[in-house]
């Protein structure tokens, strides 16, 4: 199926492992014209060397510590004629309430909750100037579905959640859509790391972060790129009337018992 997505600048932050990984390469796929975003340089330009060795179209790196706001409006400065944003950079640690320090909540938010909300807020008003474009924020289940063990990225993602639905409830009125995608556990990096920080809260023990993740939904972690492919499609004009809404891919997760 053919996207209608060849041509299109796309910003993916994030992007040098996991599912920001996974996006830049399916957009790679669908002909757009990629940049990709993160902090580590060298991982940076190993994923982008990946990409472009399996696909034509134009892949740019950009190295940028995104809790940083002057970083952010350099970001949007250089690419300010990107059609599609995905926001998709954060880290926030597990933990309880009382695990953490307040500097950590702040760092962490800095990065995800306010690297997504000023961003967001950069590409808007441009994008309402050219009344198009397409802004995409990776979520998390934990915004739906708060623990108290994850509650500094739970009540992150649930902040996220709110703000796409108000910002992208508005935006439709000038030709620009915004939405979520919330995943719940992905095969990635991060997710090994959070679960041995879980591990180390039930058993005193990192080495037991499998027993994390047991009764999956599907018997399995979700795979980067099956979000890489929702979030590609949803920003696609094949499916142009998604805005304000945040889908949860999390196989069923919200409604076991």
């Amino acid at each position: 199926m053919d996207l209608g997505l060849a041509g299109r600048k796309v910003i993916v932050t994030g992007a040098s492992k996991g599912i920001g990984q996974a996006c830049a390469e399916v957009f790679a796929a669908e002909g757009a014209h990629v940049v990709m975003v993160a902090r580590d340089a060298t991982r940076l330009a190993a994923a982008a060397a990946q990409i472009q060795a399996r696909h034509q179209g134009p892949v740019e790196i950009t190295s940028a510590d995104l809790s940083r706001p002057a970083e952010r409006e350099a970001l949007w400065a250089n690419h300010p004629d990107a059609d599609i944003l995905v926001n998709n950079a954060g880290a926030i640690p597990a933990g309880g309430l009382l695990d953490l320090s307040m500097e950590t909540w702040e760092d962490a938010w800095a990065l995800k909750v306010m690297g997504y909300i000023h961003l967001t807020k950069l590409a808007l008003a441009a994008m309402k100037e050219r009344k198009s474009g397409v802004i995409v924020n990776i979520i998390g289940m934990a915004g739906r579905l708060p623990r108290y063990d994850y509650v500094c990225g739970g009540a992150g993602n649930a902040a996220l959640m709110a703000f796409t639905g108000a910002a992208g409830g508005k935006s439709q009125e000038w030709g620009v859509r915004i939405f979520g995608i919330n995943p719940a556990g992905t095969r990635t990096d991060r997710i090994v790391a959070l679960s041995k920080q879980r591990a180390i809260a039930a058993f005193g023990d990192e080495s037991r972060w499998e027993e994390m993740l047991t009764g999956l939904p599907l018997g399995r972690l979700i795979d980067p790129r099956e979000i890489a492919n929702a979030a590609a499609f949803l920003a696609s004009p094949a499916c142009g009337y998604v805005s304000g809404a945040t889908l949860d891919v999390d196989g069923g997760l919200a409604f076991r018992s």
